[in-house]
């Protein structure tokens, strides 16, 4: 699944035929994400650049101005390094674990619920950040977190982030919501007309709501679900689907949707919300009192990088406060240097995106893979990779 620029269109819904990890994944008594990835080696120098990078990249990550010349910021870098830069635009996380397993690319801007994989799989090299020099100025929550680190090793600069938010038309929904709960009640007064996200990783959002509203079941953590704990999720999305209107994964069919009344109330990301206001739909987005899920994407170099010099170059520059303030503002979500905020075009992007504000950010949870070792630190149980979310998604639409 993905998100799309503020200019593109089409999201895609991820579907794997296997699990989440690979059998190279094994338990571990540490932290992080509970298991031991292959034993791999960060670089330990920067050397000369190689002369060009193959990226894999979110469409909106990597513009050079061949669909707008005024968004580009691979020029740049090029004539900065020297490395030229070739990027393969892919639709799904399930594209780029695959394209990463090719040895063609020297890096991927992975989003959390693809990154866990490429470490297991040993796609995916852990990272020097001292080579990183813009890395000092990165948000310190988007650092070592549970989706680009294991065991205190980090495999990846944070890129850009967002929450999932509950949008809503304010002549349609009253009184206004600030809780998940009319989304997934049984007797929804806005039956048919509410929409979710199309993705198994929406199970995620279920197993949030149930955390405040059936705390006997016991989760911490709405990516490390048990089988009851999950099974509960999945009963909770199937009683959903009774109210569903649409399932959405274009963000612009989202706005037409709340534009014209067929939906009116659901998930939506900021930047679908600032679009509908600006087009005039008469609607509003809040983060809920139980908090949201959300994203963090993190580039992560391959194991097998044929320029790895040039890849950490690219790291570098993409993570800097102009570049990193330029893709913000295009793709629609808060930048990971905190400097970068200083270079955005429209001076209240930060704001509106909530990019300073820790305590809002500790409300999100972000996209984590769900793998066998639970990400919440349970050591005695098994919880439902993510090969069994996508199985039941299929069934939960139907």
């Amino acid at each position: 699944m993905r998100r799309t620029p503020a200019l593109a269109a089409a999201l895609c819904a991820v579907a794997l035929a296997a699990t989440a990890c690979s059998s190279t994944a094994k338990p571990s008594a540490a932290g992080g994400a509970g298991f031991t990835p292959p034993r791999l080696q960060a670089m330990k120098t920067l050397g000369p650049g190689e002369g060009r990078v193959n990226l894999i990249a979110w469409a909106g990550y990597a513009e050079d101005g061949s669909d707008d010349p005024k968004v580009d910021w691979v020029h740049p870098f090029e004539k900065k390094t020297g490395c030229q830069v070739s990027t393969k635009v892919a639709g799904t996380s399930d594209e780029m674990v695959n394209l990463m397993k090719t040895g063609e690319y020297d890096a991927v801007s992975a989003s959390g619920d693809a990154s866990l994989r490429l470490i297991a799989s040993g796609d995916a090299a852990p990272v020097n950040t001292d080579l990183v020099p813009n890395y000092k100025d990165v948000f310190a929550s988007l650092k070592m977190q549970k989706w680009n680190s294991v065991n205190g090793v980090a495999y990846g600069i944070p890129h850009g982030y967002g929450a999932n938010l509950l949008m809503y038309r304010k002549d349609k929904v009253s009184p206004a919501p600030d809780s998940w709960a009319p989304v997934f009640a049984a007797d929804s007064p806005y039956k048919g007309r509410v929409t979710a996200y199309d993705s198994p990783i929406y199970i995620a959002d279920a197993a949030l709501h149930l955390m405040s509203t059936r705390p006997e079941l016991g989760i911490r953590n709405p990516y490390a679900l048990d089988s009851e704990q999950f099974d509960a999720a999945v009963a909770l999305l199937r009683q959903q689907n009774a109210n569903i209107g649409e399932y959405w994964s274009d963000y612009l069919k989202e706005v037409s949707a709340f534009k014209s009344g067929n939906s009116v109330l659901g998930t939506t990301w900021q930047v679908i919300a600032n679009t509908a206001q600006a087009e005039k739909a008469p609607v509003d987005a809040v983060l809920p009192k139980e908090g949201s899920t959300g994203w963090s994407d993190t580039w992560m170099v391959s194991a097998k990088a044929k320029h790895p010099n040039c890849a950490y170059r690219w790291m570098d520059w993409i993570v800097s406060p102009e570049a990193n303030a330029q893709v913000a503002e295009y793709f629609g979500e808060a930048p990971a240097n905190r400097l970068a905020c200083d270079h955005t075009a429209d001076k209240s992007f930060c704001a509106t995106y909530h990019a300073s504000d820790a305590a809002y950010w500790k409300r999100v949870w972000f996209w984590t893979t769900p793998i066998p070792q639970c990400v919440d630190g349970r050591k005695d149980t098994t919880c439902v990779p993510y090969a069994k979310w996508v199985q039941a998604w299929t069934g939960i639409k139907g």
